[in-house]
């Protein structure tokens, strides 16, 4: 069964949302501060956080790169009172998957960590494509035998472009299919993504469809340097 951890000062949040989980069968966990949360982590592993921004010790946003650098297997969904879409846009950014605003129906808080653990699963499955080896059971890149540092949603991005490298994307059909067409993701969102993922594994792998979006280049290993 899937553990969740709450990362929440307010204990009334942190029993409402525990009382919903159990109910699915999840096993939960919770801690009140950004030091607990780190020290919970370093011992075990969950695979939801559901994590508050504003704690007694600080903004947890300010940290989330190291969390997901540390935990990449793991879904991130911030549970925050901060609501404007400068907010929500700077959380998706710095590593979050997902982002919901209190206060908040508990029942969407379940269907939104169903569905984060549906996209998560596990699939034993790699692709090639020379130098370019994807494995989407652990979320690992090797380009020319070189682990390469992707953060969970660039591997998404790269695995569905990859997958299905006929096809041509558009910025809101990878928004729906990697965000779950979240109103509060924009197209810059996912114009950064791509751009990481290609200063990490090379320019030639992702072409830019002028006026449309993104297309996933299987031979681009022919023309590498």
């Amino acid at each position: 069964m899937a553990s969740i951890l709450i990362v929440e000062d307010d204990s009334d949040i942190r029993e409402i949302l525990r009382t919903y989980l159990e109910i699915e069968k999840y096993d939960v966990f919770e801690v009140e501060n950004i030091q607990e949360m780190k020290a919970f982590l370093s011992k075990n592993h969950v695979d939801i956080i559901l994590l508050d921004i504003m704690l007694p010790d600080g903004d947890s946003v300010e940290i989330l790169p190291y969390i997901r650098s540390a935990n990449r297997n793991t879904g991130i969904i911030i549970v925050s009172a901060k609501n404007t879409d400068r907010d929500k846009i700077y959380g998706i950014e710095s590593g979050a998957d997902d982002y919901v605003t209190k206060p908040f129906n508990p029942r969407e808080v379940v269907a939104r960590v169903r569905a984060l653990l549906k996209r998560l699963k596990n699939e034993d499955e790699k692709l090639e494509f020379g130098p370019l080896e994807i494995f989407s059971g652990n979320y690992v890149v090797k380009h020319k035998n070189n682990v390469i540092d992707l953060t969970a949603k660039e591997f998404e991005i790269l695995l569905l472009l990859a997958k299905n490298n006929k096809k041509i994307f558009s910025r809101e059909e990878i928004i729906d299919r990697i965000w779950f067409d979240s109103d509060y993701i924009t197209d810059r969102v996912v114009d950064v993504h791509i751009s990481m993922i290609r200063s990490k594994i090379g320019k030639g792998w992702i072409k830019t469809v002028r006026n449309f979006g993104y297309k996933f280049n299987p031979q681009a290993w022919e023309v590498e340097e």
